[in-house]
């Protein structure tokens, strides 16, 4: 198995012992740089690629796995390593990474993230019924740590059945046996005067002589019981030229469920050396040019995923992610708003860069953007149908024309621990990044605040495949009220933030000639909230407040 990198450069030789042609690499001299990300292998070949996400590299130029990503290619190939406890990741991270991709194959014809304009490649040779080579090598695992009891004691009366008139003495001397718990011996080598041959037994041979060659080629650390037979070497290089003409001539011995699935097993890998078969490929595989189309839909997944399709206080959450100029939103999802019990949208977009790496002014021009195409579909949806039609969505407040803070966020995957697969770990990234006509006007709907936070990737990458629609949901209420706390938190601290609050005194009655009266200082930054208080937010450079702040009391912190 080689492991390598997405966007890292790797001499060409290296590149064309692995690969039978150049589709998922560009050449440049005597180098080629990864250009997808994915699975690969060549029957061929013998080789078993995993292209993994640039997210794996660290800004140091080593890899997450604290080791360079020369050392990466050859690590589980290293004889010294490869039974190392500290390496069992390999095969968890394998198993889970192709399964991302496998259910992004699923999905990406329905998912909202890609847009019926944009352009990419998610490159297979694998039709939507047929299995890959990891497929099979996996599957082959699986069955044998579920099954070895039960095929062991298969074995063990397979053999029993075949001892007619046995020699003990000799048996005893010459074999040993296998201790039961209860200190009993069990001998499955029995001399005997007149052997029967029983042609289940072949069965169990070809499944094992198979297991014990995918154990030895791809590192599998499987310990396999030695009792069992095992065709090696060119005897199996035969076995598998005529392998499934073998299995045709025992297909009907087998009733055991267990037998069965087993021959299944073995009548598909066979079925990989079949000249005979149109079906027989070169290669296989399951690779994307732009992996941040998957990422995104991994992170929506658990975000908002399920909202896509629903409406909320008569919104479709499907148009607001595909805005009308073509935007498309990450992430978006209701929750409370920051100010009063109303509810407001949170925008989110996933950023797929190495683990260290922020975004740079381009994103955060685009977030700025999609924030306010949201701000502006509810704005119009308020205009034509009124706040009736919004429910307890609230952006605009029609006595100070102010507007709603409008929370949004970045979300970043990064890598620290390559056990950690069950939290997600999400941790602020960096300080929130501002955007403001009039910096003093924090209801401005040009005023915006993106929050940068990090996830942990390999959380992501389980949760795509493995969390049930309850494991979601517990994900997202836990996330959702963190978020709103750390925005609460940064506009609670006036340093930070830039602003302090208060709240009027006034009467509710008073409230639409005062705001009258002093319309050109409170613009921008006074809003009436859905529970009729009037919310003042004064600016720290902001000196023109001062004839009204003795309408106001200052608010300790927002709830």
């Amino acid at each position: 198995m080689k492991i390598l990198i997405e966007n890292e450069i790797y001499p060409i030789d290296l590149l064309e012992e692995v690969f039978d042609d150049p589709k998922f690499y560009k050449q440049n001299g005597l180098e080629g740089t990864i250009t997808s990300v994915g699975y690969y292998h060549s029957f061929e070949k013998n080789s078993l690629v995993f292209m993994l996400p640039k997210v794996f590299m660290a800004e140091n130029k080593e890899t997450v796995f604290d080791c360079s990503k020369e050392e990466l290619v050859d690590l589980i190939d290293n004889e010294s390593v490869k039974h190392k406890t500290q390496y069992n990741w390999v095969r968890q991270l394998s198993i889970h990474f192709y399964n991302s991709l496998t259910e992004f194959r699923k999905r990406y014809n329905q998912t909202s993230i890609i847009h019926n304009s944009e352009t990419f490649e998610l490159n297979t040779n694998l039709g939507d019924k047929e299995y890959s080579f990891l497929d099979l090598l996996l599957s082959f695992v699986n069955f044998y740590k579920k099954n070895k009891q039960q095929i062991l004691f298969k074995h063990i009366e397979f053999v029993s059945n075949q001892a007619k008139k046995p020699k003990w003495e000799k048996t005893i001397r010459k074999s040993m046996p296998i201790v039961t718990n209860g200190k009993t011996p069990i001998y499955v080598e029995i001399t005997n005067k007149k052997k029967i041959i029983n042609t289940e037994e072949e069965l169990l041979t070809y499944f094992f002589s198979i297991l014990n060659h995918l154990n030895k080629e791809h590192k599998l650390n499987l310990k396999i019981d030695k009792s069992f037979s095992f065709i090696t070497g060119k005897l199996f290089d035969n076995l598998c030229q005529n392998g499934s003409v073998k299995l045709r001539k025992i297909k009907h011995r087998y009733f055991n469920d267990t037998l069965k699935r087993m021959y299944v097993l073995c009548e598909m890998y066979f079925a990989q050396f079949d000249k005979s078969s149109g079906k027989r490929k070169r290669e296989d595989f399951l690779a994307i040019s732009n992996y941040n189309l998957v990422f995104e839909d991994m992170v929506d997944k658990l975000f908002s995923d399920k909202l896509n399709t629903l409406e909320v206080d008569g919104i479709t959450i499907d148009k607001l992610k595909n805005n009308d100029d073509g935007k498309i939103i990450d992430h978006i999802y209701d929750y409370k708003s920051l100010i009063d019990t109303s509810n407001i949208f949170y925008i989110g977009d996933s950023k797929y860069y190495k683990s260290d790496s922020t975004a740079g002014k381009v994103s955060k021009y685009k977030q700025f953007t999609y924030a306010k195409n949201v701000i502006q579909f509810n704005i119009d949806l308020l205009n034509k149908k009124g706040q009736q039609h919004l429910g307890n969505l609230r952006y605009r407040d029609k006595l100070t024309e102010g507007y709603n803070i409008s929370p949004n966020f970045f979300i970043y995957g990064y890598i620290d621990d390559i056990d950690n697969y069950d939290n997600h770990v999400i941790k602020k990234k960096g300080k929130p990044v501002p955007s403001y006509h009039f910096q003093e006007r924090l209801f401005d709907r040009d005023t915006l605040f993106v929050h940068q936070y990090k996830i942990n990737f390999l959380y992501v990458l389980k949760a795509y495949t493995h969390f049930n629609e309850f494991e979601i949901q517990v994900f997202r209420d836990e996330v959702k009220n963190r978020f709103r706390k750390h925005f609460l938190k940064f506009f609670n601290n006036q340093e930070a933030c830039g602003f302090e609050f208060y709240e009027s005194n006034l009467k509710t009655e008073d409230y639409q000639t005062f705001v009258e009266e002093n319309f050109k200082k409170l613009n921008g930054k006074c809003f009436c909230t859905i529970d009729n208080k009037l919310l003042l937010a004064k600016h720290n450079d902001d000196n023109e407040l001062d004839t009204v702040l003795q309408y106001f009391q200052k608010i300790d912190k927002l709830k």
